[in-house]
């Protein structure tokens, strides 16, 4: 292709354009991506239409009473995050240039986070960039992964467990930037007047009879992993992701527990209570998730930086 061709092309993309492919790509149907960005379906089809119409190119095609994306629109929706956050870049940096500090910050991360981490973040924002404007939404990890990838939420602070099988940081996250925050420990929770309570680290094999109380299935796995590789398959009796309902069952003796130290911090410890670490001194693993480069957007770049400085303290 000539260079001609190239930059007819290239002024025949516009932003708008590039947006309606992304959310396409993300929600499946026109009437979908029209809805996410706020407009008509007509008004849409009339982008797709115009683009069409000025290069020969076809993004979308029918499909019996839907439509998909063409391999050209799959193409341009390869590239339309990195377009995305590109412009919101720049657009932070010139705000910076021009003396403003403003900007947006559109955060998701998972329940126990939402009474630790989150309030402190937004604090911290708060008080050294006031002018950052922080919304929260709370989702379990692939949720949140995909809020990213959708362009719904800027920053999402997600977990994974050692050997995790459908850990959200692997295919599904790929194109956009994770790093590790930190190791949370894991810590069994049991009766205060349970034997295994007097020591300082708890073998998982010390609790293959007991009766034990689980929630979300991608924290069970983890139980479960754990629990086979000393030697047993545990009596999962009660089912429940309320971790104040846990502490309050183990309270009354009903059974024993394995919980992040987030979910303990994130409500009063029950005086019928202990929590231990386990004999192995298993954690599971903190992230951040962005999409690729916008830690170069000023306000985003200043949450990862909050976040960081709370890591450290």
């Amino acid at each position: 292709m000539s260079d001609a061709s190239i930059d007819a092309l290239a002024a025949a993309l516009d932003l708008q354009t590039v947006r309606v492919v992304h959310q396409i790509a993300e929600h499946g149907s026109l009437t979908a991506a029209a809805e996410w960005l706020g407009y008509s379906q007509p008004a849409v089809s009339q982008q797709l239409r115009r683009f069409e119409d000025r290069t020969g190119i076809a993004l979308v095609e029918r499909v019996g009473r839907g439509i998909r994306l063409t391999e050209s629109g799959r193409v341009l929706a390869r590239h339309a995050q990195d377009v995305a956050t590109a412009l919101e870049a720049a657009a932070g940096e010139l705000a910076e240039l021009r003396g403003l500090r403003a900007g947006r910050v559109r955060l998701v991360a998972f329940p126990s986070a939402s009474a630790t981490l989150v309030p402190r973040l937004i604090a911290a924002l708060a008080a050294a960039h006031p002018g950052i404007d922080v919304t929260y939404v709370e989702a379990e990890p692939p949720e949140a992964v995909r809020a990213v990838r959708a362009d719904q939420a800027d920053l999402a602070i997600t977990f994974s467990y050692p050997g995790d099988r459908d850990d959200p940081h692997q295919a599904s996250a790929r194109g956009l930037d994770v790093r590790v925050y930190g190791d949370e420990p894991m810590r069994l929770v049991l009766p205060a007047g349970h034997a295994a309570a007097a020591s300082d680290f708890v073998d998982l094999g010390m609790l293959r009879d007991e009766p034990w109380i689980a929630g979300c299935p991608r924290c069970r796995g983890h139980l479960l992993e754990l629990a086979d590789a000393a030697g047993f398959v545990p009596r999962i009796a009660f089912e429940t992701d309320n971790f104040v309902a846990v502490e309050g069952m183990v309270a009354q003796g009903l059974g024993v527990a394995l919980l992040p130290a987030l979910a303990l911090a994130a409500s009063p410890r029950h005086e019928n209570v202990v929590a231990r670490p386990t004999a192995r001194a298993d954690v599971r693993s903190l992230h951040l998730v962005t999409a690729r480069g916008a830690e170069r957007v000023p306000a985003v770049g200043a949450a990862i930086a909050a976040l960081e400085s709370l890591a450290a303290r």
